[in-house]
């Protein structure tokens, strides 16, 4: 159940907020966000040991990033399946991904960031991906997509209502606290004010059904929850990116990415 959170405001010194939360089985294993791609000189992102992708990529020199959730809806075929994790890279090397063909990628949503503005593509695993350019304001993608209205969804109604209330509450905490103004100098408490508290959790009980900081048992012998959390910030002078283990606040704490 990753999410994001996107927040556009036109005209700021900082036009691009991102929030992005990876949830997976825990013992999936992980690098921290560094250039882990020879092939790839100068992208910035998590390394995924099990397949060798990200979950959210960081083109540094052209101030683009690109997060990727997984969706809802037929698996592609066994013999052809490649993994999700190459496509954040390639969506900031390349601009997107609308070059590529999508049937050999499982169900996904790709949310894509620049300095003016933020693009989420949704792959349901058959006809033709949905494009949606979002619009000034908070918006959130979850595995259900933009908004939970991706044209393939799950019909797991547990996990729709965990959606739900997650992004439910999230929202509407977020609306009521300051929008953050980050700079490139400064601790992540600094850069992100008021949103750093309810990022680390907001006070939430890992297993309450509107934790955005979650560990769940769902009964098959594997615990899943929350690995890590990103925070971005993007301006036509800006590119910040702030990164911290979960769960917080008892993990190692927030780390500025380097990303010059």
């Amino acid at each position: 159940m990753c999410t994001a959170f996107v927040s556009i405001e036109p005209g700021s010194a900082v036009p691009v907020l991102l929030l992005s939360v990876r949830d997976e089985y825990l013992g999936r294993d992980w690098l921290p966000p560094g250039r882990h791609w020879p092939d790839r000189p100068g992208l910035v992102g998590g390394l995924d040991l099990a397949a060798g992708g990200t979950w959210l990529a960081v083109d540094p020199e052209r101030r683009t990033a690109a997060c990727l959730l997984n969706g809802f809806g037929p698996l592609a075929p066994a013999h052809s399946r490649l993994s999700r994790g190459a496509l954040p890279l390639t969506a900031v090397r390349d601009g997107g991904i609308g070059h590529l063909d999508l049937t050999p990628y499982d169900p996904f949503h790709l949310v894509q960031v620049r300095p003016d503005g933020a693009r989420v593509t949704s792959w349901g695993g058959h006809g033709e991906p949905e494009e949606h350019e979002l619009p000034t304001g908070l918006s959130v993608i979850i595995n259900d997509g933009l908004e939970g209205l991706a044209a393939s969804r799950t019909g797991s109604e547990r996990v729709r209502a965990l959606m739900a209330a997650r992004a439910a509450h999230f929202r509407a905490r977020f609306d009521a606290l300051p929008r953050p103004r980050p700079t490139a100098d400064g601790t992540a408490e600094q850069a992100w004010g008021d949103w750093l508290p309810v990022v680390t959790g907001d006070g939430l009980a890992l297993d309450a059904d509107a934790a955005l900081i979650q560990r769940r048992d769902f009964g098959d012998g594997r615990l899943w929850g929350s690995s890590s959390v990103s925070l971005l910030a993007l301006g036509p002078e800006l590119l910040r990116y702030d990164f911290a283990a979960a769960p917080l606040p008892d993990g190692p704490g927030w780390q500025r990415v380097a990303l010059g």
